[in-house]
């Protein structure tokens, strides 16, 4: 689950990790009496919305009084922001989140994350602060120092000072950056993050360390040991279709494609993605009805799929284990019938009841394309939804 800037640094905050002060604001006049409260000479007026690139949009303005910064609520309030992680459509701005000011000397990046392929929380952090790292990453990989870090263990103060030591800090400053790189650590770890960025991390002209920005996903399996941060969800960061799966139990991501998946379990299900991709088509979703669905929530599953107008085929690629192929045949078929569907559907069912569930798929009456291999199917949703190179637009 994404959080907004300013609840990240609530998180932060709580750990010890230095921010600058700030205040939430609603509208204009509040962001007003926020630079007030600030001292008013310099504050930050920063959009409140999911993604990053917002200064590029437009998003992030300086004031450098109380007045200008009620100017600059006004015309960031309500705007449309575009920014290359919003995508074309953009996102509006419904918050805003005033921050005092700071004499910076350096901007740099730091994060961490989970890397799975040694089960160890990777500590990242490069000198090329305040730019898409995404693309720093892709053109320059070896302007990212990374090390990783022993979950029996922990961090430690030497891999920040090894990080501090690459990215050329002197010593003062590289002392306070291996301690906030280890206050981020147990921000990381006590709320159950699967990502935390500070982009940028300054360092100021009198050498203090401070998280100017603060990007957090939180693991959504692990939100019940946290009630405080499930109430960090904004509704109105998601299209319709994921707020409307959230209530359904359903985990759906909108994406741009035009080819809607139903998978069960978040690994087969962006394998299925990966394929659909590899095969020249472009998925529009990422849907996991879980490993225990029943045919109410396939009736759901597919009502999201079919509420997308991009779409233009369907693919059901389910493996039976705890959720049985006949039940799931039985959700499909009455669900398509429900809601009238009339795109084409390719269906992929392996597992538990397999031969059962395709039989009733087979006795529905309904064009449905059967496939056995998951090449196989998503060769023919593709072909189905106008071959490869085709796309829903958008």
């Amino acid at each position: 689950m994404n959080i907004h800037e300013y609840q990240g640094k609530q998180i932060l905050a709580r750990h010890g990790v230095p921010i600058l002060r700030g205040e939430l604001a609603n509208t204009p006049e509040e962001a007003r009496a926020a630079a007030e409260r600030l001292g008013g000479d310099l504050v930050v007026v920063k959009a409140q919305i999911h993604a990053g690139g917002r200064g590029k949009g437009g998003g992030v303005k300086l004031a450098h009084s109380p007045e200008e910064a009620e100017q600059r609520a006004r015309e960031i309030l309500g705007m449309n922001l575009v920014t290359p992680q919003t995508g074309p459509g953009g996102q509006t701005v419904r918050k805003l989140y005033i921050e005092a000011g700071c004499n910076i000397a350096k901007e740099y990046y730091l994060g961490m994350l989970l890397d799975r392929e040694v089960s160890r929380i990777v500590l990242m952090a490069s000198a090329e602060g305040g730019v898409e790292i995404e693309k720093v990453a892709e053109e320059t990989p070896e302007k990212i120092l990374k090390v990783w870090i022993d979950p029996a263990v922990g961090y430690q103060p030497y891999q920040g000072r090894q990080l501090a030591a690459q990215l050329g800090l002197e010593k003062d400053v590289a002392s306070k950056f291996a301690k906030f790189a280890g206050l981020l650590y147990e921000a990381y770890m006590a709320s159950d993050a699967s990502l935390v960025e500070i982009n940028p991390l300054v360092v100021t002209k009198s050498g203090d360390v401070i998280a100017l920005d603060a990007k957090f996903n939180l693991d959504e399996n692990a939100l019940f040991r946290h009630k405080d941060l499930a109430e960090y969800r904004d509704p109105y960061e998601e299209t319709p279709a994921e707020r409307e799966a959230h209530e359904y139990g359903i985990n759906y991501v909108s994406l741009d494609g035009n080819i809607a998946c139903m998978v069960n379990g978040a690994g087969l299900a962006m394998s299925t993605m990966d394929i659909i991709k590899l095969a020249g088509g472009e998925p529009a979703n990422f849907l996991d009805v879980g490993g225990g669905a029943n045919e109410e929530q396939v009736t759901n599953a597919f009502r999201l799929l079919t509420s997308d107008p991009n779409v233009k085929a369907i693919l059901v690629n389910i493996f039976g284990g705890i959720m049985k192929c006949d039940v799931i045949a039985n959700g499909i078929v009455n669900a398509a019938k429900k809601l009238s569907l009339v795109v084409p559907l390719v269906v992929r069912l392996q597992g538990t009841n397999v031969e059962l569930g395709k039989q009733i798929l087979a006795g529905s009456g309904l064009k449905i394309i059967p496939a056995d291999k998951l090449t196989e199917a998503a060769e023919k949703v593709v072909a189905a939804a106008g071959g490869a190179g085709s796309s829903g637009g958008g």
